[in-house]
């Protein structure tokens, strides 16, 4: 990409792990194109981390994100909410974990959603073998609605689901999105953003039981 000038003309975005990158590959991932890295953080809870394969140790995220960051990169995080054997203060965790890394400028945007067993995988078995599974209605399996047993009741994951976007709203997020502004498309990113936010907070609202809307999540 660098060797043929495409670097220069082309932007790519694409989905990354979140170990085994050092500060140098990021920097020549910068230079050579990339801008908006995707890193599925899923929780902030180590056994849930092993639970789903993740190969990945709590204390890695962070450092991973902020080598990105620093790399110039548009780090964005995915988190979701509602695993099984997750308790109300391991859910807390990744919120606060989330948070965190907004405030210290390491993440630019999130995504957050229910977790969901699909046919096929170790999850889904694992859901017919304990009996977690609340209803076998495919079109409930969207992300947001709570379709597995859980210490929470769906009222509580869709709150920390809303948590989790309320989580980066702060003044000093808001703030340093504003001074970056450089350019007439950053503005229409700011302004396609509050919107996807908005759109999420509705999605998730525990009053939300029958609406459905679509709101795509590359911007929040």
């Amino acid at each position: 990409m660098i060797e043929r000038g495409y670097n220069k003309k082309v932007r790519i975005d694409c989905n990354m792990r979140l170990k085994g990158l050092k500060q140098e590959d990021y920097d020549l991932m910068r230079k050579a194109g990339f801008r908006f890295i995707l890193y599925g953080l899923e929780s902030a809870n180590q056994k849930t981390l092993d639970r789903i394969n993740k190969n990945l140790a709590v204390e890695e995220i962070e450092k991973g994100v902020a080598m990105a960051k620093k790399a110039g990169l548009d780090p964005h995080i995915t988190t979701m909410m509602g695993y099984p054997w997750e308790t109300l203060e391991d859910a807390k965790r990744t919120i606060a974990l989330s948070k965190k890394l907004f405030d210290r400028g390491y993440v630019d945007t999130l995504q957050a959603t229910i977790v969901i067993p699909y046919p096929g995988t170790p999850l889904f078995r694992e859901c017919q073998k304990n009996g977690w599974l609340t209803t076998l209605d495919w079109d409930k399996y969207d992300q947001r609605t709570a379709i597995m047993k859980s210490p929470l009741t769906e009222k509580d994951i869709k709150e920390l689901t809303q948590g989790l976007y309320k989580s980066f709203m702060t003044p000093k997020y808001v703030w340093r999105r504003i001074i970056g502004i450089r350019s007439w498309d950053d503005i229409k990113f700011l302004f396609r953003a509050a919107g996807k936010l908005f759109g999420h907070l509705v999605d998730f609202s525990p009053k939300n039981k029958s609406e459905k809307t679509e709101h795509g999540c590359e911007t929040c």
